[in-house]
């Protein structure tokens, strides 16, 4: 709790002044001499602040000792809020030489133009000025409501920029001070009058925040004079929650014995006159008299009261609540007003923002994640059991441990929450973390555990190795969820959770890029209809209509009129051809690109008409739908570095060519603005967090097989920032983790995480780590195939080192294939039980012949971050080795849309070239001429062979990829070519996995995987 001394601030206690009333004419030397209770004491060396003024005297100490009983000694407070504020200055200035973003900075809210509160206003922008602190004032006229009032204040308190909110007092009767003053955020309530801290204060052992700035002013005073509290009698006059209360608590919590007083008190002369120290808050002016008050006894009169004065220019004069001129020759020390309280009234408000600033900054340096205890099991349950086992934190809990302030998170219930883009600017200071990429071998239909790694090598870095880690990892389509494959949320020990929620819905992203996506379609098929059946005249009407009598562009055909060269803004100006080339889009139905989704496996929606209804008047057209994460909506959440970019890019997604073969895009659609406005929200990752309680970054999910297959660039760049140092820090010890990964193997999903995702957000990974499995690498050396729901052969559940030493020649070429970029890589193991220690070194052995760091096996699915531990050592000495400048991309952007296919497909897969089809060749040309040529490539292609021929194991050569078709993604900022039949909507199996799940009455699922 607050005492005398140990709760004040070093730059305050430094100071000790107290003055005299008439010159000194005595070298006191170096020391300083303070009156108390008429005994003489030494201190140390006076400030240069200091003025001294005592009664003429001799040079005999005796002497003065006596005439000073005569005169009470003059503590000037003005003098030491001048010395406190050059030091908050020196303060400041030294802490910014070290971190030039530390900047204290106080807003003061003024409502109506009293003069006193302006006054009042200006002396403390004005002393905020000499401290070096920001200093804002928000005038508001006096009419403002509570309600507008309260959310300006609102507003400050999310503004991680300001450390201290002020309401200048009072404010206009029709607002209340105490629906005000207690919605300023306890931590930045510097005039502590806040419940939080008021009550803190008065609770015996209790810690505010801040102390209300007079009380606060008032004990530093007494420091200063050398008044030892402890074990004398204090009088309080007056009771207010501003001073009388608080200044009696923090008495009290100086062992002062405290008796509270108030002007209706009886007997009260006989309260002061048995008092060491007096301390007057009662607005009496002149009420005290000096013969109230026992001699030597200390007064601290923080009345401010006015009357009249006719020699005065503004006709009155400030005085306190103590009768000045008969108390100061009874009282030892004696504060003057003006010249006393006032002044350090103000320091302390300043003290109290610079202590505001200094713990925010502590705050976000105290980045210390507090793991989840994980209760393992021999006999590994099922997914949904172990998630359903283990209780999560509190998603607010979490993002107070990894630094997200609370106004940065919108919570969806207690596990999830979505974190706002701002983090990045208030963070953009912060060195990053280490970036980690998960890749793998060429996988079997069962896949290799990328997602499972993932997770267990955070939960190893973060739960066991006190590391800030993020997994960071795509949200899964419910297609897969409801189908065959099941989620993504990793397995066994090693999962994210909640995962029913992480599997269904989470925060509705898929929903809202599903509603973006046929908002388009929906768009594109009406333009067609209405210019098909309108004259230009009457279809500009429509499409420009008056609204009450005026005509207006709207923002997304101003664009598409500068992209026509047209620079007229008033609709009634344009000519008629300028009218026909604004209203005429002309598109070719036969070049649209653009599908409706939907968010589950539906094979028959593959292929459809529409436009089959009598209204539609025979506007027929064959179609089809994709899966909702096969949309070009999620690539540019993917790939959008803020909201604006994302505005950019979804306006300049092309969804066909007219028939004159220009692109038609999104924003000559006129929807642009619409679809941001249904993703505005979907463009926050979520947070989550593993079976351990390290968190997890959940964002974005476009579709592997046609795009990066990776989660966003957003996510990433927060998690870096999370992750990252700040400036002097110890990088060694403070340095975090985020772990990502890219899908399918390093081939498909590590190249266009390099070449695509690289590109887009600047950001390149320390280390490349490749999972591996005994299974997949024995039948890349020559086993039987494997079918899931079928049990594995023998040769999978039995020790073949042989086999298995032929098939590490896929893992060899994924290590070269990674190599080829610059970085470092480590091998991830993934262990399963009936792996033997001679298939693990085999494995280990093949890999650093290969040129990888190392290969470490990882029993994460069976015993969580514990099993992952070697692991996540490895991958922190990787990375603390990688040179970034190390770096390099597969291809240059300025060669051929050809040349860089024929570089992937021959550096990657290892094939002599690509053959491309006529259709393949029309449509590159087109794209080039329409100045797109220079864009990344995406080739989609199966993801079990090196080839375009799932039944290629191993490393095949001397083959030729065929390129069936090349489609464009202006908007993510790519062109994908086909190497394979690719089912943009997967289908339904004969047993689905809707056909387990069950929900009980209590509401809890089951069935889930």
């Amino acid at each position: 709790m607050l005492s005398r001394a140990s709760r004040l601030s070093p730059s305050i206690a430094r100071h000790r002044l107290v003055s005299q009333s008439i010159p000194l004419a005595l070298d006191l030397g170096s020391a300083a001499k303070f009156v108390n209770a008429g005994k003489l004491y030494c201190s140390r060396p006076f400030s240069s602040a200091l003025v001294l003024r005592l009664p003429p005297v001799s040079t005999a100490a005796a002497e003065v000792e006596s005439r000073l009983e005569e005169f009470g000694q003059v503590i000037d407070g003005k003098a030491l809020a001048k010395s406190i504020r050059e030091s908050i200055n020196a303060e400041i200035s030294a802490a910014q030489a070290t971190n030039p973003l530390f900047k204290p900075s106080l807003t003061i809210i003024q409502v109506g133009g009293r003069p006193d509160s302006t006054t009042y206003v200006r002396m403390k922008l004005k002393a905020a000025e000499e401290a070096n602190i920001v200093c804002t004032l928000k005038k508001f006229p006096e009419n403002i409501t509570q309600s507008q009032l309260l959310s300006e204040i609102d507003a400050l308190n999310n503004d991680p920029s300001v450390h201290g909110v002020l309401v200048q007092l009072p404010v206009p009767k029709h607002i209340s001070e105490i629906a005000v003053t207690n919605a300023v955020s306890p931590e930045k309530d510097v005039d502590g009058f806040g419940p939080l801290n008021a009550g803190e204060l008065a609770k015996r052992g209790g810690s505010p925040l801040f102390v209300p700035c007079t009380p606060k002013g008032v004990m530093v005073l007494l420091e200063n004079a050398g008044v030892e509290l402890s074990g004398k009698r204090v009088v309080v006059l007056g009771r207010s929650d501003i001073v009388g209360s608080p200044v009696a608590s923090l008495l009290r919590n100086a062992d002062a014995t405290v008796t509270v007083c108030h002007s209706r008190t009886k007997n009260l002369e006989t309260y002061l006159k048995d008092a060491d120290v007096i301390v007057s808050a009662i607005g009496k002016a002149q009420f005290v008299k000096g013969e109230w008050i026992k001699p030597g006894a200390v007064v601290i009169d923080v009345g401010t009261n006015y009357i009249p004065d006719s020699s005065r220019k503004s006709g009155q004069r400030l005085v306190g609540d103590v009768d000045y001129s008969s108390a100061s020759s009874v009282a030892s020390m004696i504060t003057p007003v003006p010249g006393g309280v006032g002044p350090m009234t103000v320091a302390m408000l300043l003290q109290n923002v610079v202590d505001s600033a200094k713990r925010f900054y502590s705050e976000q340096a105290k980045r210390h994640i507090t793991p989840l205890p994980l209760t393992t099991l021999d006999q590994v349950p099922s997914d949904y059991e172990i998630s359903r086992s283990q209780k999560p934190k509190n998603v607010r809990d979490l993002a107070k441990e990894i630094g997200i302030t609370d106004h940065e998170l919108e919570s969806y219930g207690s596990y999830k929450a979505k974190v706002q883009l701002s983090v990045l600017d208030r963070l953009k200071h912060r060195k990053n973390g280490k970036y980690i990429l998960v890749t793998g071998i060429t996988p079997t239909p069962l896949g290799e555990g990328k997602s499972t790694t993932t997770v267990g090598l955070v939960q190893a870095l973060g739960a066991h190795l006190g590391k800030i880690a993020f997994a960071n990892v795509r949200q899964p389509s419910m297609g897969p969820t409801f189908g065959i494959k099941g989620g993504a949320a990793g397995g066994g020990y090693a999962q994210v959770i909640p995962m029913d929620e992480f599997n269904m819905h989470l925060t509705g992203d898929i929903h809202a890029i599903g509603a973006a996506t046929n908002l388009l379609a929906a768009a594109i098929d009406t333009r067609m209809f209405h210019e098909q059946s309108q004259k230009d005249g009457p279809l500009y009407k429509r499409l420009v209509p008056a609204k009450q009598g005026v005509r207006k562009f709207s923002s997304v055909m101003l664009r598409r009129l500068k992209k026509l060269g047209i620079s007229k803004t008033d609709p009634d100006d344009l000519t008629p051809e300028e009218i026909k080339k604004f209203v005429r889009l002309d598109i070719d139905p036969d070049t649209i690109t653009w599908r409706r989704v939907v968010d589950c496996n539906d094979r028959h929606l593959r292929s459809i008409t529409i436009g089959q209804g009598p209204a539609e008047k025979g506007h027929t057209r064959s179609t089809g739908f994709d899966i909702t994460v096969a949309s070009e909506c999620m690539a540019v959440l993917a790939l959008s570095s803020s909201l604006s970019d994302m505005r950019e890019r979804l306006g300049s997604m092309v969804v066909a060519s007219s028939r004159s073969g220009e692109p038609i895009t999104c924003d000559d659609i006129g929807a642009g603005g619409a679809l941001t406005a249904l993703m505005k929200d979907a463009i926050k990752p979520t947070l989550m967090q593993t079976l351990e309680g390290t968190p997890v970054f959940v964002h974005a999910g476009p579709f592997a097989n046609i795009s990066i297959g990776a989660n966003s660039v957003l996510s990433d760049k927060i998690a870096l920032k999370l992750a990252g140092t700040e400036p002097g820090e110890n990088e060694t010890e403070k340095i975090g983790y985020v772990v990502t990964e890219a899908g399918f193997d390093f081939t498909m999903g590590g190249e266009r995480f390099f070449n695509i995702k690289c590109r887009s957000s600047d950001l390149v990974p320390d280390v490349v780590v490749i999972v591996a499995t005994v299974r997949a690498l024995k039948l890349h050396g020559g086993g039987p195939n494997v079918t899931p729901g079928v049990p594995l052969p023998d040769v999978y559940r039995q020790e073949n080192v042989e086999l298995l030493r032929k098939g590490c020649t896929n893992l060899m070429k994924q290590i070269a294939n990674a190599k080829q970029y610059g970085l470092p890589v480590v091998v991830a193991v993934n262990q399963f039980e009936t792996d033997t220690a001679a298939e693990i070194t085999c494995i280990r052995e093949e890999a650093i012949k290969a040129g990888a760091d190392d290969a470490i096996c990882s029993n994460h699915w069976a015993e969580g971050g514990k099993g992952s531990i070697d692991l996540a050592k490895g991958v922190i000495a990787a990375a603390n080795r990688a040179e970034p400048s190390d770096f390099k991309f597969l291809y240059d952007l300025d060669m051929t849309v050809e040349e860089k296919l024929n570089a992937i497909a021959q550096n990657m897969y290892g094939a002599d070239k690509v053959e491309l089809s006529d259709l393949a060749r029309e449509k590159i040309d087109t794209y080039t001429r329409q100045g797109f040529g220079n864009l990344p490539i995406c080739i989609a292609k199966t993801q079990y062979s090196l080839s375009h021929d799932p039944a290629l194991k191993g490393v095949p050569t001397g083959f030729t990829v065929p390129i069936r078709d090349v489609r464009a993604s202006i908007g993510a900022g790519y062109l994908y070519a086909l190497a394979a039949e690719i089912q943009t909507i997967p289908g339904l199996p004969t047993h689905c996995g809707f056909m387990d799940v069950e929900v009980s009455d209590d509401g809890e699922i089951e069935g889930l995987f």
